[in-house]
């Protein structure tokens, strides 16, 4: 198993712009991808398959990779798009936040045919992380943009479809989410940096419950680690929480909330998503 992570550039952090590939104990493997015409990646998520890896691109597309880093598949630009995390909905679409449009959209597992909105532009002020409740519903984060901390401490419930109806599951002063996951127990866990983007950030991987959204627990750096800008949230088969902040893959053990320590450390990795990828 390879860990296979963002590196962004730009906007997002002075990193690799490109995938870089890790061994289970850190060890790095190189990029992932050096040729695939990878731009400031964002998200990253595991195809059905488990043999392809989608990447969401920051030059607007959505790329469909192999085992070896070679496109498969690629949607064509798509203006306003900005995509951040990708996730696989119920009926097998891979479904990414469209950062400026501020909604969600999806696409055919082989990324042939059109984005198709799952909910109106501007449901958000900035989508930051989502996943797909056991009904067909959504958890929606909703993230700060700046410094001000505008829009943080908000996660959504939306109804299944037709309605997607919207009410405010966790409204939470000390949360500015960056990512959103559920976890083996069915809550909600997201990571969180307040106030956004400043120096001084107050960080943490937070778990609320799915039905009530009553904060359950707080996974806090133990000072083993820096913890700065913590970005993309994975479960790794074995059920620990890994996270990747800006110059570390971290991990938690889910069941007492310890800290694990670093599995990765690279300087100015920048990473936004992680994944576990056969090797």
């Amino acid at each position: 198993m390879r860990i296979v992570v963002t590196s962004a550039s730009g906007a997002n952090g002075n990193g690799r712009g490109t995938l870089l590939a890790f061994d289970l104990n850190g060890h790095s493997l190189g990029p992932f991808a050096p040729d695939a015409g990878i731009v400031d990646p964002r998200g990253l998520h595991l195809h059905p398959d488990g043999r392809h890896l989608y990447v969401n691109n920051g030059d607007d597309r959505v790329l469909l990779l192999d085992e070896r880093g070679a496109v498969v598949a690629s949607t064509a630009p798509i203006e306003r798009l900005n995509p951040g995390g990708g996730v696989i909905s119920p009926d097998g679409r891979y479904c990414v936040t469209a950062r400026t449009l501020r909604t969600i959209v999806a696409f055919s597992a082989d990324l042939s045919g059109p984005a198709v909105p799952l909910l109106p532009d501007d449901v958000v002020a900035f989508p930051r992380g989502f996943a797909f409740s056991s009904d067909g519903g959504l958890f929606l984060a909703a993230g700060a943009t700046g410094s001000s901390g505008v829009g943080a401490g908000v996660i959504f419930a939306i109804s299944p479809a037709p309605e997607r109806r919207k009410t405010r599951l966790v409204e939470d002063a000390e949360l500015s989410p960056l990512d959103l996951t559920l976890a083996p127990n069915g809550n909600i866990v997201t990571n969180s940096e307040v106030p956004f983007g400043s120096q001084d950030a107050v960080t943490s991987a937070r778990e609320y419950d799915a039905r009530t959204g009553k904060l359950v627990r707080v996974f806090r750096p133990d000072g083993s680690v820096r913890f700065r800008q913590p970005r993309g949230l994975r479960f790794a088969p074995d059920g620990r929480l890994f996270c990747v902040t800006r110059d570390e893959v971290v991990t938690f053990d889910f069941e007492s909330t310890k800290m694990l320590g670093a599995v990765v450390r690279f300087d100015e990795l920048h990473g936004q998503a992680l994944e576990f990828f056969p090797p």
